[in-house]
């Protein structure tokens, strides 16, 4: 039993409601994108990679829980499992790139490959098999993980078997190995390569703190939302989310130095090859897409979470991660957008709905894995009995 009670009820139909409004807003972007295929796979593949690093941000979340130990993980654990065991749903829902390969992707297209130098000495990793053999070994990697943290985690549940919080943090130290290494060749794939002559060294890590970001913003909304009645109400306390509110920090931190960075880099560098990135991206109404990154990303939730009443409240800090998690979709759109329009920018509908649509249906699925279990770890040692007492 999950020990939902009424809230069980109102989480089915938000469920019910959010498939819905998933799938109608799917169903117009395709209807749509019959008539305008390039602005159809653009904007599903910025929806796609903002719900894609939520799920993988809660199975890199959960790991380094296992790894580390801490009771910030108590109110969120089952919130993060149930991410991680969303990706299966993203490894279906990027079977549509398969349509979109030459529309998206200049390395796609023989033709432009035959005619520049510079894809056909890249033309050995940029190729379409390539890309789809990566493509599946990144999502199984990913989903074989989240499938035996996941499973462990119910036989705990089940049998209070103290060796399995051992196995599994055995398995999160290689486990955080892979998904750094799997991160910085998806993110150089599918997103660095929409530009294939400009390179960074610095792309995977940008990712990566990225969906820690994502992760922690979505989580602590959940958890402020579930926190108001059932079994997180005794355990989602204001000392617990001011954990949460420290670590959304840490991460906020640690992204905006890696971006820095990399502009830094650039910048200094000044590369014929490498400029003109950034020159797309602050330029033509790109620029104050920039400005507001630097404010609304960075600056304003800097500022926020270093108040501890702030982090102490569930609802000013939900509001913070609600605007963190509104901002790495512009971000994305930031990354993205300009590789198809680099002459000034270009907003659409369908950079709205994309992104509605496939979160959704991913809604929808993260909502029933919640619901097919108890919402507190039930007998993991390193909560000392909390969970037993707040059930």
């Amino acid at each position: 039993m999950n020990g939902l009670g009424a809230l069980g009820s109102t989480l089915r139909r938000l469920q019910r409601q959010a498939a819905v409004v998933g799938v109608v807003l799917l169903a117009a972007c395709l209807a749509a994108g019959l008539r305008n295929p390039a602005q159809f796979f653009q904007s599903y593949l910025e929806g796609y990679l903002f719900w894609l690093g939520i799920g993988l941000g809660c199975l890199a979340l959960v790991m380094i829980h296992h790894l580390v130990g801490g009771r910030w993980g108590l109110p969120v654990r089952r919130l993060l499992e149930a991410g991680s065991r969303t990706l299966p749903l993203l490894g279906i829902l990027f079977l549509p790139f398969l349509l979109g390969m030459r529309t998206l992707y200049l390395w796609a297209r023989p033709e432009a490959v035959a005619a520049d130098p510079v894809l056909q000495a890249k033309h050995l990793y940029l190729n379409v098999p390539g890309f789809w053999a990566r493509a599946v070994l990144y999502f199984a990697v990913w989903v074989a993980m989240a499938f035996c943290l996941n499973k462990w985690s119910r036989e705990q549940d089940a049998t209070a078997d103290r060796r399995l919080a051992t196995r599994m943090k055995i398995l999160s130290g290689p486990g955080l190995l892979l998904y750094g290494l799997t991160i910085t060749f998806a993110s150089i794939d599918w997103v660095m390569s929409l530009e294939p002559t400009w390179h960074s060294t610095m792309y995977g890590i940008i990712f990566m703190t990225a969906h820690g970001l994502q992760g922690f913003a979505f989580v602590i909304i959940a958890c402020a939302l579930l926190s108001r009645g059932g079994p997180l109400a005794e355990v989602a306390q204001p000392a617990q989310f001011q954990d949460l509110g420290n670590l959304t920090l840490t991460c906020l931190m640690l992204w905006t130095y890696t971006a820095f960075s990399q502009f830094l880099i650039v910048w200094a560098e000044n590369l014929v090859d490498e400029a003109p990135w950034y020159l797309h991206r602050t330029s033509g109404g790109w620029q104050g897409v920039a400005l507001a990154l630097i404010v609304l990303q960075f600056a304003v939730p800097f500022v926020l979470l270093l108040s501890r009443v702030v982090k102490r409240s569930a609802l000013a800090l939900s509001l913070v991660a609600a605007g963190v998690l509104a901002m790495q979709w512009v971000s994305l759109v930031w990354l993205v957008a300009p590789a198809f329009h680099p002459d000034g920018l270009s907003i659409h509908w369908m950079d709205f709905a994309a992104p509605l649509g496939v979160g959704g249906i991913w809604l929808a699925v993260f909502l029933r894995g919640l619901m097919d279990r108890p919402l507190l770890p039930l007998h993991d040692p390193r909560f000392a009995g909390l969970a037993e007492e707040a059930r």
